[in-house]
């Protein structure tokens, strides 16, 4: 009977140890990729971002293409403009516009007018700090856990569980040599696509700009499309008027 309680006592001790352990592990993992690219210091000093290049969709086996341009503000202000030519389908061009103004957010169709957007979608753009959710996650409410280790593309990659105070969680899968992010994916509850999916952002091609890594191309697949960004610029630090991310005014 000792011995089993002994043993008892000290497998306790090991599960405790390894609960402890593993917390370390995904805030060492949290600070080895902010490390990656750039620094605490570095990524502390941004408060912009403009990014412009391509998009390219897959409509009906053909890939179009057109011009993108991402804005990003912190502490969460973002927008995202880009133009498709589908005349070849006898739809002409379509203008797509989504903004989020820190608070609210919306999306613009030329072709199926606008929506405001809501529920965990909007939580998630709201969620999606300027420059990245983990350079203060712990004082937001949010929690990461390390949940394993995956391939991802043929690379080992450390798999953490981010979970805001609010809104959709979402796995992240950070590089295991260099720690850069190489995918993350969440859910989101989008009218068009009936409700809640899985959406999966591949990011690739990292460049540095400013002593800062920035992908230059990510792919996005979801149950409805997939679509590839891929970038030609992007500046830190250029004035963003405010507006830029508010609601037109109804004319």
């Amino acid at each position: 009977m000792r011995g089993v309680r002994k043993w008892s006592a000290l497998a306790a001790c090991g599960l405790l140890w390894a609960a402890q352990a593993q917390a370390q592990t995904a805030d060492e993992v949290v600070e080895k990729h902010l490390a990656a690219v750039g620094g605490r210091g570095a990524l502390a000093k941004l408060n912009s971002r403009t990014s412009t290049g391509s998009i390219t969709l897959s409509v009906q086996g053909t890939d179009v293409t057109g011009p993108v341009e991402i804005y990003n503000k912190a502490p969460n202000k973002s927008r995202t403009h880009f133009a498709i030519d589908l005349s070849q389908f006898g739809a002409g061009e379509v203008v797509i516009d989504q903004r989020c103004d820190g608070k609210t957010a919306f999306a613009s169709n030329s072709m199926q007018g606008d929506r405001d957007i809501t529920g965990n979608q909007l939580q998630g753009m709201l969620n999606a700090t300027f420059p990245t959710p983990f350079l203060n996650y712990k004082e937001t409410g949010a929690k990461v856990e390390l949940v394993g280790k995956e391939t991802i593309g043929g690379r080992a990659a450390h798999v953490l569980l981010y979970t805001p105070k609010i809104g959709p969680s979402s796995r992240q899968f950070f590089d295991a040599e260099n720690f850069l992010l190489l995918r993350a994916v969440t859910k989101i509850d989008v009218p068009e696509m009936g409700g809640e999916t899985e959406q999966t952002t591949d990011l690739e091609d990292y460049r540095e700009i400013g002593g800062i890594k920035v992908p230059f191309t990510l792919k996005i697949v979801n149950p409805m499309q997939a679509l590839k960004i891929t970038l030609a610029k992007v500046e830190f630090n250029t004035p963003i008027d405010d507006a830029m991310f508010s609601r037109p005014a109804v004319k």
